[in-house]
């Protein structure tokens, strides 16, 4: 773990070796700008596009492509009114409103389509809508739990874990961390920054 304090992130470009581009944050516009300079491809998002630029950088072979997503099997036809509890999802389902006003009148007004049951619907065809109603009170103890958020969305992420350790911490203070979080090698961990509340965050994990 890196335990200087003063220092800076190095420019981007193709001096770096692929390490140390891994040591940083970068903006997806930045990373892109490079691979663009170097001739890299920029499909597939940051993740991926940061895998291809560090490999160049140290002269290796580009990372394989993803193992291809089997076949979609043909979808059914969307359900329509009226449903009942016997009924059976058919494949590409969505979470429409005819599913919707079936969950409300079957659950109550306080259904909505979470993470547990848009993955329900679209990966259970064959199960009934009276099984999909189990599946909702069988997640509610997990969906009341902070739900991780996706590696993209560093910044949400990290304005979450900042204000859960400033408990009314200022946006401008949140800002001023976040900035200075960016600002540091991914192995050294963050202050946090000018807010209110005392102590430091986890070191990144991001």
């Amino acid at each position: 773990m890196s335990t200087n304090a003063e220092e800076v992130r190095p420019l981007l470009s193709t001096a770096l070796t692929g390490a140390e581009l891994l040591r940083w944050y970068w903006t997806l516009a930045e990373l892109t700008g490079l691979a663009r300079q170097m001739g890299v491809p920029v499909r597939g998002g940051k993740a991926a596009v940061t895998a291809r630029l560090a490999a160049a950088l140290d002269g290796l072979p580009a990372p394989g492509p993803p193992v291809p997503a089997a076949p979609r099997r043909p979808a059914g036809r969307p359900l329509a009114a009226p449903v009942d509890g016997t009924t059976v999802i058919p494949q590409g389902q969505r979470c429409s409103q005819v599913l919707r006003e079936y969950f409300v009148r079957e659950i109550g007004p306080g259904f909505h389509f979470d993470a547990f049951m848009r993955a329900y619907v679209a990966g259970h065809a064959g199960h009934t809508l009276a099984e999909a109603v189990e599946h909702w009170y069988a997640t509610r103890a997990r969906a009341a739990e902070p739900q991780e958020v996706g590696a993209q969305f560093e910044f949400n992420r990290f304005l979450r874990d900042w204000y859960a350790q400033h408990p009314g911490g200022a946006r401008p203070d949140a800002l001023d961390a976040w900035r200075n979080h960016r600002s540091r090698p991914r192995d050294e961990g963050v202050s946090g920054g000018s807010g209110p509340g005392p102590g430091r965050p986890a070191p990144r994990t991001y």
